[in-house]
């Protein structure tokens, strides 16, 4: 027997979908951006590995703190999702520079960024609607 589904439901279960993989993008992003707000002592001696300037690291924590606050929100979920797509080319071209293993840390932003857009497009129909995956 074949079931068949309807746009609707198949819209709504993608919306879960992207949702739950939302929630748990923004639990990591979260736990990231407060160790660097609260300045723990790891997180600075990482910044410090990376080039950066000690005092950096509370100011980063803030901008990513912000940058996820507005993917939360529907309303600016699309400004936050370019926003965030420009802090992990950052974090990118950051490990990079200092010669970071290349698929375990460097792409790592990369994979981040990949779900950070794929769990918009899920959730979001708008999104859906201009960037249509065609088969």
């Amino acid at each position: 027997m074949t079931t068949t589904t309807t746009p609707a439901t198949a819209s709504r279960t993608a919306a879960r979908i992207g949702w739950a993989l939302t929630a748990l993008l923004a639990i990591f992003l979260i736990f990231d951006g407060v160790t660097k707000l609260i300045n723990v002592q790891q997180v600075r001696d990482a910044t410090v590995d990376l080039g950066l300037r000690e005092e950096m690291t509370p100011v980063i924590g803030v901008v990513l703190l912000v940058c996820v606050a507005l993917y939360l929100v529907p309303r600016t979920a699309f400004l936050g999702a370019v926003l965030l797509t420009g802090y992990l080319g950052g974090a990118v071209l950051t490990n990079w520079r200092v010669d970071k293993p290349l698929f375990s840390t460097v792409l790592f932003a990369v994979y981040m960024g990949v779900a950070v857009w794929g769990a918009l497009y899920l959730r979001d129909p708008r999104v859906r609607q201009v960037m249509p995956i065609v088969r």
